[in-house]
């Protein structure tokens, strides 16, 4: 049930990133939750929401391979493996195999992000343009 729940948010992340639905995405967060580009830049949450807003980072589609959980009590780790499609800091749309590699705590019987590294996965991290 805890891991259902975890792959249900990691879905709804997703759609709220295409929709740029900053307060979904805010409410999704804990307050220390921390974003880890590949790249290698760290965001926090505000940064992150606002380079979304401002249209550093836009998401168009997301479909999903797979969505791994391991839940430990109050916390959590999950992996989840994404074909998105995207522009970011001003390039073209890509087609990325995106892995997101988070942590979750339960608060107040809510699962709230902590933590996200960003990563590419087999089959690379651009597959075509459009």
């Amino acid at each position: 049930m805890e891991e259902e729940q975890i792959k249900t948010l990691y879905r709804q992340y997703w759609t709220y990133m295409i929709e740029k639905n900053t307060d979904g995405l805010r409410q999704m967060m804990a307050d220390d939750y921390e974003l880890l580009h590949m790249t290698g830049i760290r965001q926090s949450a505000e940064t992150f929401l606002k380079d979304l807003l401002d249209g550093a980072f836009n998401y168009y589609s997301a479909e999903h391979d797979s969505i791994e959980v391991r839940v430990t009590g109050d916390r959590a780790t999950m992996t989840g493996k994404s074909r998105v499609l995207a522009s970011v800091y001003g390039g073209g749309k890509h087609l990325w195999h995106l892995q997101g590699d988070f942590t979750l705590r339960k608060e107040t019987g809510q699962w709230k992000l902590t933590g996200s590294k960003a990563s590419t996965y087999e089959g690379g991290s651009q597959l075509w343009k459009q």
